[in-house]
């Protein structure tokens, strides 16, 4: 039984990593992989039905907390972009130097993405150069460096990419001690390609005619500065929700959205429901990318199965012997995640390293509380198992690692796939343009995070 789910999530891994070849998508795959290991533990296990429901149930109970985070961030993220909030930043980037441009686009990239997320920031930032830069050959360079700089800036926030999301509602790491450690990492990762790249250009870009003042004042959109004020204060006030009640992430996402939906509705009372359609909370839902929320459910619930039969935690101790160091095992997952898609490694990782805090393994816990010299950065032996605390070392690396490792390949994240259905962007194109400025970016930020860890470490 425990081989056939391992070839069935091999098999369903390659259909994802292939998914442009094979021209299936990755939702479907997942989907398919996440039921099939499930079904045959039900079928060929040694656990009767009702044990096994009950593991499945226990697991869904965690994944819902992510997707009802990513829901409700990606509507109030459509409601900012629906009411044109993002022109209020976009609109006011007028200049045609390319070295300036490059700069600015790139650290408004980079913050940005730490607000909203990756995704989202490459598709605001691509929009934005289409209509500042004519030239498609210029255009594509800094868009490969957008993709570099949204990556970096959504490591550095636990709301600013998906994996160091799941990895802060998992419990692994903490809101404030995530932005501290990884902030001078994740900028690193973007100023060292930056600074490469900025003794080679001049001149000036070939610049679109765009008015845009003109077009701020004519495209403006009732209440934009209101929805984006409101919306990012939202997302931002997620952390000091979770820190002040204790509940979990998706508690205070799912207020903040209830807030801005309600403040849009009461900006447009006066227009007719077909006026108010396209600035509604409706219309945003309908917008939203549920496929990836779905691909994200079918992921963890593969994850889920092996979690349950022990077969991550096998994979770890195997890891452990075989290859030893930490530091490296997390840099080559972060290396592996610009081949692969970066949620089912940090899932894998997150269920082949147990966490040890007082409500997941209270045992554990307490045992590191009562013996604080047999930690080191945040890891100790228990009972023959090797446990992490939250903050521990090697999250706040795999954070790190997860989130701009996939810059290096244009298929390696989120960001990149988007600005490459955008853009029409080409492998091979991205592969000897971006790639070695991505890959020097994401080994300066690692040696960057080991030089200052010692610095910030809480164990």
């Amino acid at each position: 039984m425990i081989v056939a789910i391992i070839v069935t999530f091999v098999i369903g891994y390659l259909m994802i990593a292939l998914e442009h070849p094979i021209k299936i998508n990755k939702t479907a795959s997942a989907l398919l992989t996440g039921a099939l290991c499930w079904t045959i533990y039900a079928l060929f296990g040694n656990d009767d039905s009702h044990h096994v429901v009950e593991h499945l149930q226990h697991h869904l109970g965690s994944i819902s907390e992510i997707l009802f985070f990513l829901l409700g961030a990606m509507t109030i993220v459509e409601l900012i972009d629906s009411h044109q909030g993002f022109k209020i930043i976009t609109n006011r980037i007028t200049t045609k130097n390319s070295k300036s441009l490059l700069w600015i686009t790139s650290i408004v990239a980079f913050f940005l993405s730490a607000v909203l997320d990756n995704l989202t920031t490459t598709i605001v930032m691509v929009s934005l150069l289409r209509k500042l830069i004519h030239n498609k050959e210029q255009r594509l360079f800094f868009v490969g460096m957008i993709v570099i700089a949204a990556n970096a800036g959504g490591a550095w926030s636990p709301i600013g990419d998906v994996t160091t999301t799941m990895l802060w509602i998992g419990g692994q790491i903490t809101a404030l001690n995530i932005m501290k450690t990884l902030f001078i990492p994740s900028l690193v990762c973007l100023l060292v390609p930056l600074i490469f790249v900025s003794f080679k250009m001049k001149g000036e870009v070939e610049r679109a005619p765009y008015d845009s003042k003109a077009a701020f004042e004519v495209e403006k959109v009732k209440g934009s500065g209101l929805m984006f004020a409101l919306g990012l204060g939202a997302l931002l006030f997620v952390p000091v929700f979770k820190t002040v009640t204790h509940l979990p992430p998706y508690m205070g996402m799912l207020l903040g959205l209830a807030v801005v939906w309600i403040a849009s509705e009461l900006l447009h009372i006066d227009k007719t429901e077909e006026e108010k359609k396209p600035y509604s909370a409706i219309h945003a839902l309908q917008k939203i990318d549920v496929a990836s929320v779905l691909f994200f459910l079918g992921i963890l619930i593969a994850i889920s199965s092996m979690e349950t039969l022990h077969i991550l935690s096998d994979a770890a101790l195997f890891l452990n012997n075989s290859v030893g160091n930490l530091d490296v095992i997390v840099s080559l997952i972060g290396a592996l995640s610009a081949i692969v898609d970066n949620v089912p490694l940090v899932a894998a990782s997150m269920g082949m390293y147990p966490l040890a805090t007082a409500t997941v393994n209270p045992e554990a816990y307490q045992f590191a509380l009562s013996n604080p010299t047999l930690v080191t950065e945040g890891k100790f032996m228990f009972e023959n198992t090797l446990y992490f605390l939250a903050d521990a070392k090697m999250w706040e690396f795999m954070a790190y690692a997860a989130g701009t490792g996939g810059s290096m390949l244009i298929i390696g994240s989120a960001a990149g796939v988007a600005a490459m259905g955008m853009e029409n962007i080409n492998f091979v194109w991205y592969l000897k343009k971006i790639t070695f400025l991505a890959a020097l970016g994401y080994v300066a930020g690692i040696l960057a995070y080991l030089v200052i860890y010692p610095l910030f470490a809480v164990h």
